[in-house]
């Protein structure tokens, strides 16, 4: 008889990472993902010590999932800043559940926006932000720090639902931040 597939560390991370991403991650719990895996309970909690951990890794995932989807801009031809901005509020529409984890959780708690600045994972934004406007790096990081704050408050609006998407208004307010 053939062994059975082997569940592995990277298989828990994206069935934990799906969860967030289809019910919100206050649902990853070592039942939801070995459902979503069609396993026992065991391997999750075999490579995992805690859920802590495994919600850490499974926002690590999400965080790398964002800077990818931050980066896919439809009409570069428009502003790579101005896509940046625009991704960022769609990001909220298309994937509310994991926008509330990377940002509204306690997973994005004790990080200040410097810090985050300096985060090795939005060097590729950084990079691609200073290549369309050149300057200094700073200079771009304050030029990201104004349109973060601008896109999030429109991002965390409408991922509450409180807020109808209207990509016209919101294009001019990007473009006058």
């Amino acid at each position: 008889m053939p062994p059975k597939p082997k569940i592995t560390k990277d298989m828990i991370i994206e069935a934990a990472f799906e969860v967030a991403r289809e019910t919100g991650a206050k649902y990853i719990n070592a039942r939801t993902v070995a459902n979503k895996l069609k396993c026992s309970t065991q391997p999750v909690m075999y490579h995992f010590a805690t859920i802590e951990e495994l919600k850490k890794a499974a926002y690590a995932k999400a965080d790398v999932y964002h800077s990818e989807y931050l980066m896919n801009i439809e009409n570069p031809q428009e502003g790579i800043m101005l896509g940046i901005g625009l991704n960022y509020i769609r990001f909220a529409i298309e994937e509310p559940h994991l926008f509330r984890f990377l940002f509204q959780s306690n997973f994005f708690n004790g990080t200040t926006l410097l810090e985050m600045i300096d985060a090795e994972e939005l060097a590729p934004v950084l990079s691609a932000m200073q290549g369309a406007v050149g300057g200094s790096i700073d200079q771009v990081k304050e030029i990201f720090i104004t349109i973060f704050l601008f896109a999030h408050g429109y991002a965390s609006i409408i991922a509450n639902n409180s807020l109808k998407y209207d990509e016209a208004i919101i294009k001019a307010h990007l473009e006058q931040a």
